[in-house]
């Protein structure tokens, strides 16, 4: 995913490490997230990858902090960040980054 905005913008950085707690539940709750955020004013896209070991890696991409609080605020992905503490994820960390310069090939 190619985010098409101009530097600056903001990267939140989510890495994770799945249970293997109800994977269904997680799938499904992971396309509502995806679909609720790019609904959201600020929302520039997202790139995510998990691996066999559950081991993952989902950035999404921001105009500013405010978008970034705005969404962390949604009462929906409150509930999302809720059931991942207590069900679907052994561990994980959250950075968030500003991205000053954006480089494509070709």
């Amino acid at each position: 995913m190619n985010v098409e905005a101009k530097p600056p913008y903001w990267a939140v950085i989510f890495s994770s490490r799945r249970t293997d707690a109800d994977s269904s539940g997680y799938a499904e709750t992971a396309r509502r997230m995806e679909s609720l955020a790019r609904r959201q004013p600020g929302f520039l896209g997202i790139e995510t990858t998990r691996g066999q070991d559950g081991f993952g890696i989902t950035v999404s991409y921001w105009d500013s902090l405010d978008a970034i609080a705005a969404w962390n605020a949604n009462e929906e992905h409150q509930k999302a960040q809720q059931q991942g503490r207590e069900l679907w994820y052994g561990s994980y960390q959250l950075k968030i980054a500003r991205v000053e310069t954006d480089r494509k090939f070709p």
